[in-house]
């Protein structure tokens, strides 16, 4: 385990100010190797139900492992990847969602440009995404790409499209013209991660490569974030307190639970389906 490797006030500065900063150390790359193992491991066990599925209906596998896979909740909890997030959202920390983006080998899905903050129902905006790569993730295999500094201002209007090779959920992006000239590519490193705000412009392209891009996206939220939705939404307390209450806490799972096992994972997924639809 390395040291403390809270940002710098500068990379702090730079992050409010661009909406994003990269690349930041979380797993050794041996680590990210055991973890992108255990991955492809789940992955194969699902096989046949993941590949019946267009990328956007997927998502019940891919949504919050973290609450029945314990692997997928140590990285979630690891405190080189917490000690960013603390220096951008403060000591109390909770882990609101968890989702994987898997493009495999020669893979048509996409993620389209759009603002996580339009549909997640979260205020205030105190919500950082660490998108951690188990595999190089790269410009030629789908890397994400941001829009600096577009977390500033109103949110811009989104549209559903429901497209086939969509990975969101319901294919949801901007409906005005995106200025790509300025997008910035966040190339890294198995074991590095990035963080982006809530409102920042994002998306990625297909993969053109012949290797898998797998990566895991990691919603922290500072405690003092209300949910608008329909139900009470779950939450692991990651790192500090919570003195607001706002979220149900659960507990972590002690060891690694089959898919479709979890009581709590379901529950999970059925309040988000509540709030977000």
């Amino acid at each position: 385990m390395s040291a403390h490797q809270h940002l710098e006030p500068d990379a702090c500065g730079a992050y409010r100010e661009r909406g994003y900063h990269f690349p930041l150390r979380g797993l050794s790359a041996d680590e990210a190797t055991s973890s992108r193992e255990k991955f492809l491991a789940y992955w194969k066990v699902n096989e046949a139900s993941l590949q019946a599925l267009q990328p956007r209906a997927r998502v019940a596998y891919l949504l919050d492992t973290h609450l029945f896979l314990r692997w997928v909740h140590e990285i979630v909890v690891d405190p080189r990847v917490l000690d960013a997030v603390e220096s951008v959202l403060g000591p109390d920390i909770l882990a609101w969602s968890s989702q994987w983006f898997v493009k495999l080998p020669r893979d048509s899905s996409y993620v389209s440009w759009h603002q996580d903050a339009t549909y997640w129902g979260l205020t205030p905006p105190s919500v950082t995404t660490a998108w951690l790569a188990l595999s190089p993730s790269t410009v030629q295999n789908g890397c994400l790409r941001v829009i600096p500094g577009s977390h500033h201002g109103a949110l811009l209007p989104q549209r559903e499209t429901y497209a086939a090779s969509n990975m969101l959920s319901r294919g949801q992006e901007i409906a005005v013209d995106v200025d790509e000239s300025r997008a910035v590519d966040l190339v890294l490193s198995p074991g590095q991660f990035s963080l982006h705000h809530v409102g920042i412009i994002h998306g990625s392209s297909p993969n053109e490569s012949a290797e898998p891009r797998i990566g895991l996206a990691v919603r922290y939220i500072s405690p003092d974030v209300v949910q608008h939705g329909a139900a009470r939404d779950l939450a692991v307390l990651a790192r500090g307190h919570d003195p607001f209450g706002h979220f149900d806490l659960v507990v972590p799972p002690q060891r690694d639970l089959p898919y479709g096992t979890s009581e709590l994972h379901a529950e999970a997924l059925a309040r988000k389906r509540r709030n977000l639809a």
